[in-house]
């Protein structure tokens, strides 16, 4: 009878013991490779959200500098119709002599003080050219001759 049993138990006790025993270490280590694969997924999916938003941050710079080169850009435009407007309004006949004679009058008037002013002060240096002097030649070239040329050319 004691070898029946302790063939009994030397058999099937010991395979099923031995069987419990392995599905449980088997199941202990899926369930800790499970475990890791799930730690590695959230790790990824964190990096993803990191890069994800980097990429709405940069985006919405972008988005918002093209605003503003935009908004520049109009605001440029309407700056430089308002001033050529104000231009041409310069030279608009009023039907009033004297107002017509004054604006006709107020733009060569201007000039020329302005141009007597800046020979005085350079006369008081000395008629040594600074950087400001070659900038009022340049412009000063620039508006009354090239304009002239530029006038002419169109008629």
């Amino acid at each position: 009878m004691l070898v029946t049993l302790i063939s009994f138990l030397g058999g099937s006790a010991f395979r099923l013991i031995f069987g419990a025993v392995s599905d449980w270490f088997t199941k202990k280590q899926d369930h800790q490779h499970e475990m890791d694969l799930q730690r590695l997924q959230s790790e990824l999916e964190a990096a993803r959200h990191t890069r994800d938003l980097e990429r709405i941050k940069l985006q919405a710079d972008l988005g918002v500098r093209e605003i503003i080169a935009q908004a520049d850009a109009i605001e440029k435009k309407v700056m430089t119709d308002a001033f050529l407007e104000a231009v041409r309004a310069t030279n608009t006949v009023t039907g009033i002599r004297w107002v017509d004679a004054w604006n006709h009058i107020i733009r060569p008037c201007g000039a020329s003080i302005s141009l007597l002013v800046w020979v005085v002060a350079m006369g008081v240096t000395g008629f040594i050219l600074d950087q400001m002097d070659w900038a009022l030649i340049s412009a000063f070239l620039g508006v009354f001759v090239g304009d002239r040329i530029h006038t002419r050319s169109k008629l």
